[in-house]
């Protein structure tokens, strides 16, 4: 990310806008309607709001471009989602996680100390973002050198999360893996359709609806993992991590499948 990412902000804002709203607004919202009607366990319901409050990932940008997306807008949505998740990821599930602990009317109210929320997002998140975009600025050979082996450890560092969250609690995994993916399922579902029906609905071309689509189903569930095994907040939770942990699996397979399965009808289309 740099500088001139947020240009197509400014120069095309409708679609981005677009995104924003299916990102940042409808998508949390339709996940806590998701979760009133499937009535699951209060750390899984959690699970799954945090993750749709957590920002767009940026392997998306890689089946934006698989999927013959607008890649332009593809990698403005991420770096917004990424850069506002500061304050929106606290914000998402914090009202959100407050409107189903009393909708739901559970016994033991849920805590959620939105400082320290706050906090771990901005010193995870935030930012080493504006370090980053500051020392590409700043040392743009440097950054060509260590940027493959970032993102060879990046990769590995959230795979050690994901092996983390499944290892705390891996009986209590094998026992509800069925019902865990099943609502991974179900809500990854409902993010792709939200993000291209919204592009639908607001008119946009295809190659934006497809992208929205993506940016929308496709969120940062390490930037939710980290926040799940934070001791001052949620200590690694299990149903929480097993959200988050099977998300960063998952939303790779729809992700390709989606991509895959539009790059091959505009090759049959064109044929």
């Amino acid at each position: 990310m740099n500088l001139a990412t947020f240009k197509v902000i400014f120069l095309k804002p409708r679609p981005v806008i677009a995104g924003i709203l299916s990102q940042i607004i409808i998508m949390p919202a339709a996940t806590f309607l998701l979760v009133m009607i499937l009535k699951p366990t209060p750390s899984v319901a959690l699970g799954m709001i945090l993750v749709a409050s957590c920002p767009g990932g940026n392997i998306s940008n890689f089946f934006t471009t698989l999927a013959k997306g607008n890649i332009a807008l593809g990698v403005s949505l991420t770096a917004f989602s990424t850069i506002f998740a500061v304050f929106t990821t606290p914000f998402n599930f914090v009202f959100w996680g407050s409107l189903y602990s009393s909708a739901s009317s559970m016994v033991i109210p849920i805590n959620i100390d939105l400082w320290e929320l706050f906090k771990t997002v901005f010193l995870i998140l935030g930012l080493p973002l504006v370090i980053g975009i500051w020392f590409a600025k700043k040392y743009p050979d440097i950054t060509m050198k260590i940027n493959k082996p970032i993102k060879l450890i990046s990769i590995l560092f959230f795979l050690g999360f994901i092996i983390l969250a499944f290892s705390l609690n891996f009986a209590y995994f094998l026992n509800y893996i069925g019902i865990v993916a099943l609502f991974v399922f179900l809500q990854n579902a409902l993010a792709l359709l939200v993000g291209y029906f919204t592009g639908k609905g607001l008119s946009l071309a295809r190659n934006d609806c497809r992208t929205l689509s993506i940016e929308t189903g496709i969120h940062n569930s390490g930037l939710g993992l980290a926040l799940i095994f934070n001791p001052k907040l949620y200590n690694g939770l299990g149903g929480m991590a097993f959200i988050a942990g099977w998300w960063g699996i998952w939303h790779i397979v729809t992700g390709l499948i989606i991509a895959l399965y539009w790059s091959k009808k505009d090759k049959l289309r064109s044929a």
